[in-house]
């Protein structure tokens, strides 16, 4: 199936590794041009030429105020149109709600939500008929995951926020989309895995639990995460959907 990607453009945060690059390396291989952003310049230029001709990779902090507006920016200054931006960031740390500090929360709380807001409203302003908003998000907003307190007290509320923004935006005919990952093959998912004393335990409990019975490859998630940015998708708006091999029990 032709997604329509060819010669679109899209702004895609946290893209020099894990999820966020499954998703940009999809989008290119499907036509579109892609801005990938990472903390440092270095790792952004390094996906980008990861990526191909079609990327450029650009050094930008989620929880810096300023980064949103000048993100969308560039991508129109590189492509000169703007067709989607996924927001994607990596995961606060882990821990439970006894020992998570006031600090962790706030940093959290800069980079994974003020971020992702900040990110989505300036894309909105420019983003025309067609256009599109993701978030890559977690499982933990259907169910809290233990020992990632933070995550489960975060994702569940920029997911609210999604699809309070698809109400405001559909009359644009601009659509808000969530992805809900859970046990992907990333290193963030290994280093989880190795908090618990024995990785290779942890994986086989958590596979048990995946009525797919193994853990989703960074690659199944860029398809479907392109799919859902993609103009293929355009009447899906306002929708959270579970990457996660059937681990989510409700539907």
């Amino acid at each position: 199936m032709d997604l329509g990607l060819k010669d679109t453009a899209y702004l895609v945060t946290g893209g020099t590794r894990g999820l966020g690059f499954a998703t940009a390396r999809q989008l290119t291989a499907d036509g579109a041009r892609v801005l990938v952003t990472g903390r440092e310049r270095e790792t952004a230029e390094a996906a980008a030429r990861r990526l191909g001709p079609s990327a450029v990779g650009m050094a930008a902090d989620n929880a810096d105020p300023a980064a949103a507006e000048r993100l969308v920016d560039a991508a129109f200054t590189h492509f000169g149109r703007l067709d989607g931006v996924l927001v994607s960031v990596g995961g606060p740390p882990a821990g439970g709600a006894e020992t998570a500090t006031d600090e962790q929360w706030r940093t959290a709380f800069d980079a994974v939500f003020l971020g992702a807001v900040r990110t989505a409203r300036a894309a909105a302003a420019r983003l025309a008929e067609g256009g599109v908003i993701g978030f890559v998000l977690s499982g933990s907003v259907a169910e809290p995951i233990p020992g990632l307190t933070i995550s489960n007290g975060l994702r569940p509320g920029l997911a609210g926020f999604a699809k309070s923004l698809s109400l405001e935006l559909g009359p644009r005919g601009i659509r808000v989309v969530g992805l809900l990952p859970s046990r992907i093959d990333t290193d963030r998912v290994r280093e989880l895995d190795a908090l618990s004393g024995d990785a290779d335990a942890s994986r086989a409990r958590n596979c048990a639990a995946i009525p797919l019975g193994r853990y989703g490859t960074p690659e199944e998630f860029g398809k479907a995460a392109a799919f859902l940015l993609s103009p293929a998708a355009s009447y899906l708006t306002g929708t959270m959907l579970p990457v996660d091999g059937g681990a989510q029990h409700r539907f």
